[in-house]
């Protein structure tokens, strides 16, 4: 769900999108023209490497997209990296790959995505001047990783950790207890990151303050659910309902989206035996506390 967005560092460079922004020595951005409810400003791709380069989220199968990232490339890339295989991040791999002859990798073949090599927790891609490492971070999507610019300590989020907005995690494939030891396991990254280079937003220089702000979130939520949902009595009440309640100030076209958090975090509770449902694969049944 989509917040206003607040400058984590003295330096952003402005998002326009097809129109690559240097980030660094190695790390270049060129943000996908797919603004929306979901995706903020629109999906950021990242190209690491001048040499040889890594492509981080070609995005969309959007032409106009994939021609700015070809064309920025110069000939050099030689890895197309998809952090998960939702609509806004993975299309647009094959695409590039008919643009530029490079090697798609991800987790695995879903979503219509295939995949020239799977990586899985630890893998490395090395190129001439960097090392970029795979992280399995669950919890958005089973499929989910993070990459890890290892010299740099900048890790490429996607959507674990996005700039100005919180994550949704939607059963049944988003999984709420992954996502928070996901965040968990990077608090606990060491050498500890020094920057978070988000799929959707600003480059964040606070990642210590950003895990730690979305942990405190996420838990206040679950607080929130679970009290709404003892004041329901024993007749409990659906996850519509619950968002009604808990949600009041946040406008009724993000209700939908909500509910999808919300019941994950009531799947969450069930499993540590806080809540039960008759059907707790079904989004629409009627929830109370034990």
């Amino acid at each position: 769900m989509t917040d206003p967005a607040v400058p984590d560092g003295p330096v952003r460079p402005a998002l326009i999108p097809d129109v690559p922004v240097a980030l660094g020595k190695l790390v270049r951005r060129i943000l996908c023209g797919n603004p929306s409810m979901m995706t903020g400003p629109g999906t950021n791709t990242y190209l690491v490497g001048i040499d040889e380069v890594a492509v981080i989220d070609p995005g969309p199968a959007d032409d106009a997209h994939l021609d700015a990232i070809a064309a920025a490339g110069s000939g050099q890339i030689h890895w197309i990296l998809c952090t998960h295989t939702h609509p806004d991040h993975s299309p647009g791999a094959a695409g590039l790959k008919e643009r530029t002859g490079a090697e798609i990798l991800s987790f695995a073949d879903t979503d219509g995505l295939v995949c020239d090599r799977h990586l899985a927790d630890g893998d490395t891609i090395e190129g001439t001047e960097f090392t970029l490492r795979a992280v399995h971070t669950p919890g958005h999507a089973s499929n989910h990783l993070c990459f890890l610019l290892e010299r740099e300590r900048l890790l490429f989020t996607g959507d674990h950790v996005m700039d100005g907005s919180t994550v949704v995690i939607s059963p049944p494939d988003g999984d709420m207890a992954a996502y928070l030891a996901s965040i968990e396991r990077l608090q606990a990254w060491k050498p500890s990151l020094r920057a978070i280079a988000p799929a959707h937003g600003h480059l964040i220089d606070t990642p210590a303050a950003k895990l730690s702000e979305y942990l405190a979130h996420r838990l206040a939520r679950e607080a929130d659910v679970l009290a709404t949902l003892q004041a329901t009595g024993s007749d409990g009440a659906d996850t519509a309902a619950l968002v009604a309640t808990i949600y009041a100030d946040v406008a009724a076209e993000l209700h939908p989206v909500a509910q999808r958090t919300v019941w994950a975090h009531l799947r969450k509770l069930a499993d540590e035996g806080m809540a039960t449902a008759k059907d707790p694969d079904d989004p629409e049944s009627i929830w109370a506390c034990v």
